[in-house]
C-alpha cells in the first residue's frame, strides 16, 4: 500500500511566546517492510535555528528555534510512504521465551547487542504494581516467545478500555495499569513493561494507521491520529510489531514513524517556550492511499540536510 500521511499540529497561546525551542519526531523512517519516498515538515513561522539529524535510534528527527514574539504555531509533516505486508510467521516457531532472554547475557550476539536497551525500565515505564504477574501469566516455562507475546496483546485488548479522557502524555504506566483505561500510547506501554518485567526486550513504536469511513460515508480530512504499538524481539524473526489497541500484529495499514524505549523518546513536538501561559494544541492526522486520494496532493517541503 502506499500512503500520503498528512499530520498537522497547532499551537495557539494565551501570550505572546517570546523564544521556543522545538525537537521533532515527524518524518517518517525507512524500515524492512516500509519505504519513505518523500518526507517534509513546514512551519508557519521562520525559525532561528534549524538542524536535520538521526536521533540515538536512527529516527529522522529535527531541532528548530523560534526568537520571534508569536501566539501561534502551525507544524505541518507531509510524507510518501509504502508499506509492504510484514511476512508470515508462526508464532510456535520462535525461540522460547527463557532462551531468548539468555540471549541478552551473550554479547556475541549482534541482534541481541541492540535489543538488551529495550529490556529496561524507562521514564514512562517504571512500575511498582503487579504488572509482572499479569505478563508473567502469558509465559509459561518453555513458551514460544511470539506466541507468549500475541496472548499478551489479546489479553490487554480485551482487559483495557480504550478511553480518551482518563490520561495524557504524562500518565505513568502504575496508573494505566490500576484504570484499566487508556489511550494507544498507554497500552503499549502495558506491554512493553509486562515484557520488560519478565525480562524481554520490547520496545514503542509511533505512528499511524490506516482507518476507513463508514459504508458511504466519505473520509473525514484530519478524523485519524497518530498511533502506537509495541514491538517485541522474538528470534528467529527478529522485531515483531503488535497493536493491543486494535489485538492486531501490525502489517501494511500501519505507518511507523519512530522507535525508542517509550513515548517520551519519540513524541512528535516536544519543546520548551517562554511565555505563552495557557495555550490549546490541535493536531489533525490523515492516511490517504494514493489511489483513492486527489490528484493534485500538496508538494511536500525538501529536507533539511543534517549537519
Amino acid at each position: 500500500m502506499e500512503y500520503f500521511v498528512r499530520h498537522r499540529t497547532t499551537y495557539r497561546y494565551l501570550q505572546d511566546v517570546s523564544h521556543s525551542w522545538h525537537l521533532a519526531h515527524l518524518r517518517l523512517r525507512t524500515t524492512p517492510t516500509q519505504t519513505v519516498h518523500d518526507s517534509g515538515v513546514t512551519l508557519s513561522l521562520e525559525t532561528a535555528s534549524r538542524v536535520g539529524r538521526q536521533d540515538y535510534f536512527q529516527n529522522p528527527c529535527e531541532w528548530f528555534s523560534i526568537d520571534q514574539p508569536h501566539n501561534h504555531l502551525e507544524v505541518l509533516a507531509e510524507s510518501r510512504v509504502t508499506v509492504d505486508p510484514a511476512p508470515e510467521r508462526i508464532s510456535r516457531d520462535s525461540l522460547p521465551w527463557e532462551q531468548v532472554r539468555a540471549l541478552m547475557e551473550n554479547f556475541q550476539d549482534e541482534d541481541a547487542q541492540d535489543a538488551v536497551q529495550f529490556q529496561f525500565d524507562s521514564p514512562l515505564t517504571r512500575f511498582h504494581s503487579d504488572i509482572a504477574a499479569y505478563g508473567g501469566a502469558s509465559f509459561p516455562a518453555h513458551r514460544p516467545l511470539l506466541a507468549g507475546a500475541i496472548e499478551l496483546m489479546n489479553r490487554i485488548h480485551k482487559d483495557f478500555r480504550y478511553d480518551t479522557t482518563v490520561t495524557d502524555v504524562t500518565t505513568p504506566v502504575d496508573r494505566v495499569f490500576e484504570l484499566r483505561a487508556g489511550v494507544c500510547q498507554d497500552l503499549a506501554h502495558v506491554g512493553i513493561t509486562a515484557m520488560r518485567a519478565v525480562g524481554l526486550p520490547a520496545r514503542y513504536v509511533s505512528g499511524y494507521l490506516l482507518t476507513e469511513p463508514p459504508p458511504g460515508k466519505p473520509r473525514l480530512l484530519g478524523a485519524d491520529a497518530s498511533h502506537a504499538w509495541f514491538s517485541v524481539w522474538a528470534p528467529p524473526f527478529g522485531w515483531v510489531d503488535l497493536d493491543p489497541t486494535n489485538n492486531l500484529i501490525v502489517s501494511e495499514s500501519h505507518v511507523t514513524s519512530s522507535w525508542g524505549r517509550d513515548y517520551s523518546d519519540v513524541a512528535p513536538v516536544a519543546g520548551i517556550i517562554l511565555g505563552g501561559h495557557d495555550h490549546v494544541v490541535e493536531v489533525g492526522v490523515d492516511v490517504i492511499p494514493v489511489d483513492a486520494a486527489h490528484p493534485e496532493l500538496p508538494h511536500i517541503a525538501p529536507e533539511i540536510p543534517p549537519r
